[in-house]
């Protein structure tokens, strides 16, 4: 029997939900699964025909996209001896970097928040995910789930929603960004992926928020993105703590497959300016 959506039935794949090349629907769209031609073991999922997330299921530690990269970078950094991460994930995915998160912090509870309740199912069914209480996936609204959460309850947030190649307004606001302070432990590190253009508008927005609600605040991206020469991603980060922008940083950034810089709180206030 089909499921149900949006009033109408939708017939269930020939094939299952077995892990092969394919499109599925979801409660929001569809999800693509491509094998990816280099790495057999490998997988580059598309949702609603935006590349969202590659998945090494052998390799966890191995994370395709470059922004991730700087991210895995300035946890690697904030916490080099490993430890019980608390981490929240707004958006989710294919879980690639929870999964880089257990095989590195393999004590760490994370919680994955995604507005799609069937690819929730579909990713836990295709990747084999941690179980709870090390990964839980809860379906839902970030904008929604992050002011129903504890205070001080996260060591990270990451946030890495998008709806098309944008991430929607609300998860963007000043309010959102004081509910992410709120629930953060007080050295804990916000990362958030923006998505922006030669203008660098998002950026601007995001980052003038941020700075008025966190005493430290950084942005991670390869210079031409900086300069603001092409379209492409930001990670910004920001904490209540000093952030762990010193030499051992800069070393695994500018090594990595896209070499990219870091704006610390002088680059970043001269741009805002």
């Amino acid at each position: 029997m089909g499921r149900k959506r949006a009033g109408r039935e939708i017939e269930a794949q020939p094939e299952g939900d077995a892990l092969r090349e394919g499109t599925w629907e979801t409660d929001t769209g569809t999800v693509r699964l491509e094998r990816d031609p280099y790495s057999p073991s490998a997988w580059t999922v598309y949702v609603n025909g935006v590349p969202s997330s590659h998945v090494d299921l052998e390799h966890p530690e191995r994370l395709d996209f470059e922004y991730m990269r700087w991210m895995a970078a300035l946890i690697s950094q904030r916490w080099p001896d490993g430890g019980r991460l608390r981490a929240l994930h707004l958006g989710g995915g294919a879980c690639s970097m929870a999964r880089w998160i257990h095989a590195g912090y393999p004590d760490a509870r994370q919680v994955v928040v995604e507005l799609d309740a069937r690819l929730t199912v579909l990713v836990r069914e295709w990747f084999s995910l941690p179980s709870a209480p090390l990964l839980r996936l809860r379906p839902g609204d970030a904008g929604e789930v992050l002011p129903s959460l504890t205070e001080d309850t996260r060591d990270l947030i990451i946030r890495d929603v998008f709806a098309g190649d944008q991430t929607p307004e609300q998860l963007t606001t000043p309010a959102f960004h004081a509910e992410a302070k709120r629930v953060l432990a007080e050295d804990g590190l916000y990362l958030l992926n923006v998505g922006d253009a030669p203008d660098r508008a998002h950026l601007r927005a995001e980052a003038s928020a941020l700075r008025e609600l966190f005493p430290h605040v950084a942005a991670v991206a390869d210079p031409a993105m900086l300069k603001g020469r092409r379209r492409g991603n930001v990670v910004v980060a920001a904490s209540c703590a000093e952030l762990p922008l010193g030499p051992a940083l800069t070393r695994s950034l500018l090594g990595d497959a896209l070499p990219a810089h870091v704006w610390g709180e002088q680059e970043l206030d001269a741009f805002l300016r």
